[in-house]
């Protein structure tokens, strides 16, 4: 089993606010910083996105991937990688647990990236702590300020 990143952070939000955030992804470019277009190419019946195209733009990682999104009920999401140019592996999951009544939320992020060029493992690493931070502050930034 591959090595995976994780982190969480608490967002002053009930979890249904922070949900409606990550699953609105042609917003992604407004606060995401990384993800320049994002394109729905597949919907769920309750109309969740279950194949996303992104244009990724994170510095030394330019990417177009395609990621499949699977729901687990109201409170969790998980993504795998279906095609992309740079990257071999991009899994991952948003996991929400509500705090204090649901007033807030405890997100936890967990990601696996594999890219096709050869790289450490640690630096590999220490890549998706990066990516889990900027995702985890943006995500608690634009959920807060809709507030």
């Amino acid at each position: 089993m591959a090595e995976h990143t994780r982190s969480s952070i608490t967002i002053d939000a009930a979890p249904a606010d922070v949900m409606g955030v990550i699953s609105d992804f042609a917003r992604y470019p407004e606060w995401t910083g990384e993800v320049k277009e994002a394109e729905i190419l597949a919907a769920d019946t309750q109309g969740r996105a279950e194949q996303v195209r992104l244009l990724l733009d994170a510095g030394a990682i330019k990417d177009d991937h395609t990621l499949a999104y699977t729901w687990v009920g109201t409170s969790e999401v998980h993504w795998t990688l279906v095609k992309s140019q740079m990257l071999r592996t991009l899994d991952g999951a948003y996991i929400l647990a509500p705090v204090e009544d649901g007033k807030r939320t405890e997100v936890t992020y967990q990601l696996t990236v594999d890219v096709k060029i050869p790289m450490l493992g640690m630096i590999k690493r220490k890549a998706e702590k990066v990516i889990i931070d900027r995702a985890l502050a943006g995500l608690k930034k634009r959920v807060e300020s809709q507030g």
